[in-house]
């Protein structure tokens, strides 16, 4: 799972027919990787029939993925990526014998290594706000090879500092989308958010 654009916007709550739009104006804007959270209503449906629709090197996933259940429920509808918010190896076990990228969550050194170890193929450190950036610092040090990223917190005001503390990438929701804008449906302030969003992180594409 190669995110050129190191932010995953998250989609929790969405009305399945405003769903489309705003996946479709933050593709356009730059987003490269949305989830949208298994808690959801009608979650698995709107990943089924949305999918075939994703453009070419964009990504369409299910986050909130909390058990195996959820991750065999998620797989069958299409999901290109999971993540969770928990470290459930089998989750992860389940997800890379069917060829699904995980982004596992985790928060102490133990659960970091042991989602790694699992087969993740990143690791969700969350909340992070609870730590901010120099708890990525901490993990850095003895988990340099383990690529991080940074979820429950992430704004305007920091995603700078996390980048700079060594994560690989960030998820966002309302301070990426913009709650306001997602709540009038706003298609348009959305695109300028998710563009304002993105052009504070680093280019990894380059």
């Amino acid at each position: 799972m190669k995110l050129d654009v190191p932010v995953i916007g998250i989609l929790r709550g969405l009305d399945a027919r405003r769903f489309q739009s705003v996946m479709e104006t933050s593709f356009d804007s730059g987003l490269q990787a949305i989830e949208i959270t298994m808690n959801t209503d009608n979650a698995l449906q709107i990943v089924s029939l949305l999918k075939p629709s994703v453009p070419s090197g964009k990504l369409l996933g299910m986050g909130t993925i909390r058990n195996i259940r959820e991750a065999k429920e998620a797989v069958s509808s299409g999901a290109m990526f999971l993540v969770t918010p928990n470290t459930d190896t089998k989750v992860i076990e389940y997800a890379q014998s069917n060829s699904v990228p995980v982004i596992a969550g985790a928060l102490t050194p133990t659960e970091v290594y042991s989602a790694w170890s699992a087969g993740a193929e990143m690791v969700k450190i969350f909340p992070v706000r609870t730590f901010g950036p120099q708890y990525i610092r901490d993990l850095r040090g003895p988990f340099e090879q383990i690529p991080l990223v940074a979820v429950g917190g992430v704004d305007l005001n920091n995603i700078t500092e996390y980048f700079a503390a060594g994560v690989r990438a960030v998820g966002a929701s309302s301070s990426l989308f913009g709650r306001k804008a997602l709540s009038e449906n706003n298609i348009r302030q959305i695109s300028e958010n998710v563009k304002k969003f993105i052009s504070l992180c680093p280019d990894r594409g380059k």
